[in-house]
């Protein structure tokens, strides 16, 4: 059966106030640092209400585009607000749960493995990747690329072609679920220090220390925002 002729759905009110805030980013020229007006202001402005005011702002904040600070009103972090989908982002709330259990199952063993099995030149890999990675944090970036090949160098260091396999079936969504964490406020750096921590276990040839470092890093890469957000189901 095909899903092609499913029931017709109205955009989401605050899918119009992400378009329309959008639109004000770009014709006022605001940047990286701006700030934007005030809720209130903005549901007077735009004619709903604050809740889809809110909602839209949630949705900005998940993506790392806007920084809500407490009682200091919301600031861009980057020069526009190019937001992604809806539907696609509820789509990857819902495979990210799944996705994260992969990844600490085949990670944890990983990190075990390299333990037990790393070379030299593995390490050289791991240190290596750690400092590109510190590298991007200082320039301002959230390590992406850094965290990419760190985890690379892990899973080569484990000497196992199967559970490398494994890994690159599911590469797209790992590389998907590494930049929903890294985007989080502060996480680039806590990232860093876990990953110091699992080249140290694995360094010391600690094969139960770098399981544990892992799957520790693992799991606060599993704290994300889109997974405490509510797309809500309400139209227009």
């Amino acid at each position: 059966m095909t899903d092609a002729l499913r029931p017709m759905t109205k955009q989401r009110l605050y899918e119009q106030v992400l378009d329309r805030l959008r639109q004000y980013v770009v014709e006022g020229g605001l940047k990286a640092g701006d700030r934007l007006p005030p809720e209130r202001d903005l549901a007077q402005r735009l004619g709903v209400s604050r809740a889809s005011v809110k909602q839209a702002i949630v949705v900005l904040e998940v993506q790392g585009l806007v920084e809500a600070r407490h009682g200091g009103g919301t600031y861009l972090v980057r020069d526009s607000l190019d937001v992604e989908p809806v539907e696609r982002m509820v789509e990857r709330r819902r495979r990210l749960p799944d996705v994260l259990d992969a990844r600490e199952a085949l990670e944890t063993k990983l990190a075990e493995l390299a333990a037990e099995r790393r070379t030299e030149e593995d390490l050289t890999a791991m240190r290596d990747a750690l400092a590109h990675m510190a590298g991007e944090i200082e320039r301002d970036g959230h390590g992406v690329e850094g965290d990419r090949l760190f985890h690379a160098a892990v899973t080569a260091a484990a000497h196992s072609s199967l559970l490398a396999e494994f890994m690159r079936s599911i590469a797209d969504q790992i590389a998907e679920s590494r930049t929903e964490s890294l985007r989080q406020p502060g996480r680039p750096d806590r990232s860093l220090a876990q990953h110091r921590a699992i080249l140290d276990a694995i360094a010391a040839g600690e094969p139960r220390q770098a399981a544990s470092a892992m799957r520790r890093h693992v799991r606060t890469v599993a704290k994300v925002r889109l997974l405490d957000w509510d797309p809500g189901d309400s139209p227009s």
